[in-house]
């Protein structure tokens, strides 16, 4: 219904616009109106303004859809953008308005007006850029302003709360089970979003790779659920390390100057995260760790599935994942059986179970 309502408005706009073209086109006398001057004009008005109207009319639903993209696109980037950053962002603006509109005035001394709109229009647009970039630029140095009224603070106070800060890595935010893990409320806050994470995150939003495109935009919709409909506190901030080029070093000082832990599911961040002494909380090991255990003897139905990599074995699987490797039971593919438990064998890559048939 409002689509169409919107497409009503585009459509009316158009006959206004076509109005205006009409009227001006015959400002230029550029027809040959005749004898009846009246009739003609009504009728090269009307011709444009339905012209337009009808143009309008068909190119309204892809207009819409163009500018619901931008809308989202704005949201989403507004949305990982400190409420402060915003706030000093909107005070350079107005700074970079101002400054323009006075520099403006000296242009109406140009004879010709066309020239003079041309450089006040010029002139609007780039100190408004540089008055937006360079607030938002410095706005960690605005913001230090306001530590001069603050008391010192004790080292128990730097720490972020009395729980530890969880930092998120990109790697985790893509996974998602974060998100359902935090709905759960096991994860205490607060939970802290570096920008030179999101910075991240965006590149890969933005990848040439379709596959690459669709994990950063999964993150960025992850994020903002997490920010938007979880009662935990999130954090987004902008401490950043110039002189460390590699986004996991970067996690790890942050961890160690916040006191906080990584949360991640990468490998080789968690051994790199023990050598330098920082806390990791791994998704890959808390999800093999809430998997049900199993007991020899203990007796479960399976559905063999496929063949296993040893003569005569069959290889089913739980609800969670879990791979179970029959013994005998290449024979029984397809099939669904009781079997007991022989033995439970831990691998890094989580946990496998050994049974026969029973």
């Amino acid at each position: 219904m409002i689509k169409k309502f919107m497409r009503y408005i585009f459509a009316a706009l158009g006959v206004v616009l076509g109005l205006g073209i009409g009227v001006f086109a015959l400002s230029l006398n550029m027809f040959d109106l005749g004898e009846n001057i009246t009739t003609s004009s009504i009728l090269i008005v009307t011709f444009f303004a339905v012209f337009t109207g009808i143009i309008s009319f068909f190119i309204s639903p892809l207009i819409i859809r163009l500018v619901h993209k931008a809308i989202e696109y704005t949201e989403v980037e507004l949305s990982n953008i400190p409420p402060f950053q915003l706030v000093t962002g909107a005070f350079g603006l107005i700074i970079g308005l101002i400054i323009a509109y006075f520099i403006s005035n000296i242009f109406r001394i140009f004879p010709i007006p066309i020239i003079g709109v041309i450089l006040t229009v010029i002139t609007y647009l780039f100190f408004a850029y540089l008055g937006i970039n360079l607030a938002t630029k410095k706005f960690t140095d605005v913001s230090k302003i306001t530590e001069i009224f603050k008391k010192p603070q004790s080292k128990e106070t730097e720490n972020y709360g009395e729980f530890n800060p969880k930092i998120l890595d990109t790697s985790v935010i893509i996974d998602g089970r974060i998100s359902d893990i935090a709905k759960t409320g096991f994860v205490e806050g607060p939970i802290i979003i570096p920008e030179f994470v999101l910075k991240e995150l965006r590149h890969i939003a933005d990848s040439a790779d379709s596959l690459k495109r669709t994990k950063g935009r999964r993150g960025l919709d992850i994020l903002k659920d997490i920010q938007t409909q979880m009662d935990v506190e999130v954090r987004i901030v902008s401490i950043d390390f110039d002189d460390v080029e590699e986004v996991d070093i970067k996690l790890l000082k942050l961890a160690q100057k916040m006191h906080g832990s990584v949360v991640t599911n990468d490998f080789n961040l968690n051994k790199v995260a023990n050598l330098h002494g920082v806390k990791v909380l791994n998704i890959n090991e808390l999800s093999n760790a809430v998997k049900p255990n199993a007991i020899p003897g203990e007796e479960m139905e399976v559905f063999v599935i496929k063949e296993g990599k040893e003569n005569n074995q069959g290889v089913a699987y739980l609800d969670d994942g879990t791979m179970i490797v029959v013994e005998d039971g290449r024979k029984l593919i397809g099939k669904s059986l009781k079997v007991v438990v022989t033995s439970v064998l831990q691998t890094p890559a989580g946990r496998m179970i050994f049974a026969k048939p029973n």
